[in-house]
């Protein structure tokens, strides 16, 4: 391709597409042509592993090429260069009879009809998001033969021109099925690694001294971060969707683990414009590093940026430990408020923590002292149509509960909405993959009321913005749920035809004004 076409996150150009020299993101032309090349590389491969036996390096490769292409992951052209070459080495090593050119043209994929390229997408999307999953679990030690299958599958379903709507729709609900597995196998990972998750509140005020600001995911880095600051006078504080890891028993216990800094990914620019401290980005949610503090961001595992340090695969922190010590932090307390002016949050609502409260919630609902419960949650983003978040959960009626989760939450998590019956009415059960605690919460619930999840006094009201939300519905999706509502804009690689299937069968609608949307779920 000579030019770029981007449309895989909510934020993309005119609700079509981002074409040009950069995408809305902040990434170059190059780099989205580079990540097409890869993505085509990773079809190609997938398919000498189908024809073939293929090895733990192939999957490991899938999955890594599929999470860097994720967006906000890495605008490095030199990374995903040097991933390309290893995907192609490792076809060759599979395919003798394969080629430096042989890699599938994704122009066949953007300039395909529009409902195929729709489905597609879906598929492809979504395994991104899946693969950022699997990652994490994988450096956990876990992995699993079914969803790295799947990868291979449904990449090999993407170069293939003679799928039609009819094959495409169940391979689209079966990557909600697999990325359901995906996240189960994550949650495993985590609570057998960390201890179950438990209510904790986190100040977000910063202490004086050196500190160290942590950015993403992934719960691995932390760890190993927090164990090699120790006896360094150098503290530590979670940023966007790290903040659950302040549930976690096996990372609380570390008492350089002080609190959170900042709100939501899309603030980063001005929160850490000038900050005394490094950053240190382990995922996704990285967005183009301004000059006032470029010489204090790094980098790890997937992520990358051009002039940043970027810390291997050897997790020596040192550079950023040296960093935090050189730039001293604050010379006193500086407190970081909320986006609506909070001085701490709670998070660390999973499942464990409200079904060992399911009595008392379903005594509340039973004499009616829940009327109803919302999951509101998903990514954020920079659109002044996301306040439409806040307006809803400031809303809604004062008898009922609303779980979130993903960094969605920032818009309202520091609000204090009151307790029903001792719990807070706003329950944080964690990041964007713990949207498995929320499902286990509503199939749990469903069977103690002996009815169905739809027939649920429950509401899901779902912000989007990246890959990892894409997979998050198809599983919602897979599992049956309906009547979500979704926003701010509906995807723009969603076809006509796409968009009146699933509104037909399950249901969802796009938000449109919070009191409007709220008296229509409520009957009134």
């Amino acid at each position: 391709m000579s030019n770029m076409f981007c449309f895989q996150c909510e934020g993309t150009a005119g609700g079509k597409g981002c074409a040009g020299r950069q995408g809305v993101c902040g990434k170059k032309d190059r780099t989205a042509i580079l990540q097409d090349e890869l993505t085509g590389e990773l079809v190609t491969l997938a398919r000498a592993a189908l024809k073939n036996e293929p090895t733990g390096r192939s999957d490991i490769l899938i999955m890594e090429g599929l999470f860097m292409t994720v967006t906000n992951v890495n605008f490095s052209d030199a990374d995903i260069e040097r991933k390309i070459s290893e995907v192609r080495l490792e076809t060759r090593a599979m395919d003798p009879n394969s080629s430096d050119s042989s890699g599938f043209d994704m122009t066949k994929l953007w300039e395909a009809d529009e409902d195929i390229r729709s489905l597609k997408s879906l598929v492809l999307f979504g395994i991104r998001g899946i693969a950022a999953y699997a990652y994490h679990a994988f450096v956990l030690g876990r992995s699993d033969e079914e969803i790295a299958a799947f990868f291979r599958k449904a990449l090999a379903v993407v170069g293939n021109d003679g799928y039609g709507m009819e094959e495409l729709l169940p391979i689209v609900m079966e990557t909600g099925k697999i990325n359901f597995k995906c996240m189960e196998l994550l949650d495993g990972a985590n609570t057998e690694t960390y201890g179950t998750p438990n209510p904790t509140t986190v100040s977000l005020t910063v202490e004086k001294g050196p500190f160290i600001v942590v950015s993403g995911h992934d719960l691995h880095d932390l760890k190993l971060l927090l164990e090699q600051t120790k006896g360094s006078g150098v503290n530590v504080y979670t940023h966007g969707e790290m903040l659950p890891s302040h549930g976690y028993p096996e990372l609380k216990k570390y008492p350089r683990l002080k609190g959170n800094f900042g709100t939501a990914w899309q603030n980063q620019q001005k929160e850490f414009d000038g900050i005394p401290a490094p950053v240190l980005f382990t995922t996704n949610c990285l967005m183009p590093v301004r000059e006032s503090y470029s010489d204090r961001v790094f980098t790890t595992a997937m992520a990358g940026y051009p002039g940043l340090v970027h810390i291997g695969d050897d997790k020596d922190f040192k550079p950023v430990i040296d960093k935090a010590l050189e730039l001293g932090g604050y010379a006193e307390d500086r407190r970081m408020t909320g986006t609506n002016g909070g001085s701490e949050v709670v998070t660390g609502f999973g499942r464990a923590a409200v079904l060992s409260r399911a009595e008392t919630v379903i005594n509340a609902v039973k004499s009616g002292a829940i009327s109803h419960f919302f999951l509101v949650g998903g990514c954020d983003g920079a659109e002044a149509g996301r306040n439409y978040f806040t307006e809803f959960v400031r809303r809604t009626p004062g008898d009922s509960i609303i779980l979130t989760l993903a960094c969605g939450k920032y818009r309202f998590n520091d609000m204090n909405l009151g307790e029903i019956g001792g719990l807070p009415r706003v329950m944080d059960m964690g990041q964007c993959n713990d949207a498995y605690s929320a499902i286990k919460v509503a199939l749990a619930l469903a069977e103690a009321f002996g009815c169905g999840v739809n027939d649920l006094p429950l509401s899901m009201v779902l912000s989007w913005y990246e890959q990892k939300a894409v997979s998050i519905l198809l599983t919602l999706l897979c599992l049956g749920v309906k009547n979500i509502l979704l926003g701010p804009s509906l995807p723009a690689f969603v076809s006509p035809n796409v968009l009146n299937y699933l509104i037909n069968n399950f249901n969802i609608a796009p938000i449109s004004a919070p009191e409007q949307d709220l008296k229509t779920i409520l009957g009134k």
